[in-house]
Order: C-alpha cells, then sequence, then structure tokens
C-alpha cells in the first residue's frame, strides 16, 4: 500500500490570512494610539488656553473700603493726592505690583496720565505701601494682604470734579473706578 500525499496549500492560506489579520489589528493599534495621543494632547492645549484665558479675563484684584482725597495745605480748596486700599480676590495668585499702570484722567481736561511703581511719590509714580510694616513699600501683594495705593495727582481735582482711575495689573482684568470729590473741599475726604 503506497500512501501518497497530496500536495495541498489550504493550510498555508489560512496561516497567511491569520499573519495578515495580525497585521491589520497591530496597524491599527498604532494608527488609534496616534490618534487618541493626538486628541489628548489637543484636549490638554485647549484646556490651557481656556484656563489662561479665564486668568486674563478674571479680575485678580479688588478695592478694598473707600477711596480718599487728601488736599494740601491748612484750607485746601483742590485736592492733590489720592490714596486707596488694594487686596487681591480671593483664590487669586500674587501679582507683582512693579508690573501695575495706573491710569488717571480727568474729564474734561486732556490729561491723562500713566503712573508707574516706585517706592517715591511723583506725579509720574505711584506708591504701594504695607500699613501693617510702617508704610513700607510693597513691590508684591499676595495672600490675605492690603497694601494702600498713593497717587500724587498730575492735575488737581477741584470741588465736585470727576476723576476716571483705572488700575492694570500685568495679569488679569483692569479695575477701573469713577469718583467725585465733595461741593466743599478739606484735609482729608471720601470721594463718591
Amino acid at each position: 500500500m503506497k500512501i501518497t500525499r497530496m500536495n495541498t496549500d489550504s493550510a498555508f492560506t489560512g496561516l497567511e490570512a491569520a499573519i495578515v489579520l495580525i497585521a491589520f489589528v497591530v496597524v491599527a493599534a498604532v494608527f488609534s494610539y496616534v490618534v487618541l495621543g493626538a486628541g489628548f494632547f489637543t484636549t490638554q492645549k485647549s484646556q490651557e488656553t481656556i484656563y489662561k484665558g479665564v486668568e486674563q479675563a478674571s479680575s485678580n484684584i479688588q478695592m478694598v473700603g473707600n477711596v480718599y482725597g487728601i488736599g494740601s495745605g491748612s484750607n485746601p480748596t483742590q485736592i492733590n493726592k489720592i490714596q486707596f486700599n488694594l487686596a487681591l480676590a480671593p483664590g487669586a495668585p500674587s501679582l507683582d505690583i512693579s508690573k501695575t499702570i495706573i491710569v488717571v484722567s480727568l474729564p474734561g481736561s486732556a490729561s491723562v496720565s500713566q503712573l508707574a511703581y516706585s517706592s517715591t511719590l511723583t506725579t509720574s509714580t505711584f506708591t504701594f505701601t504695607d500699613p501693617s510694616a510702617n508704610d513700607a513699600a510693597l513691590s508684591t501683594l499676595s495672600g490675605q494682604k492690603q497694601g494702600v495705593v498713593n497717587i500724587h495727582l498730575p492735575t488737581p481735582l477741584d470741588k465736585s470734579g470727576k476723576i476716571n482711575i483705572e488700575v492694570r495689573p500685568s495679569v488679569g482684568a483692569a479695575l477701573p473706578f469713577i469718583r467725585t470729590a465733595p461741593a466743599a473741599i478739606e484735609s482729608t475726604q471720601a470721594l463718591h
């Protein structure tokens, strides 16, 4: 009895199909890994952009208390200095006051002044001091600390006059406010 072998390729065809299937699965896995990685990267970048936008749009500073006008001399007729307190908004990061600009303008006057931070008060600078440390210069605002802003007005404020002040920090939205001097000027008064 002679055994004859049949020469068939059906076993090899199944093996080839399995190899091709495994290759497709590997290529699909690599492709999906790349697509998911790009998706996660894009999501992370868009999240960073949203957080940065919220940080830029939200105000990190807030005014605490009144805005005071200070006249010079024993019988003042004009307000020469402005004083107010600033603090950080709850949850706001530390703020470098030395990079802050304060814009002062008087309606009806062509005078608009941009004041920079300094440790000495002039008509082109403002000071920021720590009332809890004997009014020492304070260049960074952090935590629950409050500071006092002092401005020597380039143009004095008359009685019943209005003043526009805008505090522009390096990060976050500006803090604008308008105040009006009272009808009778004293050495120190709250502006309304």
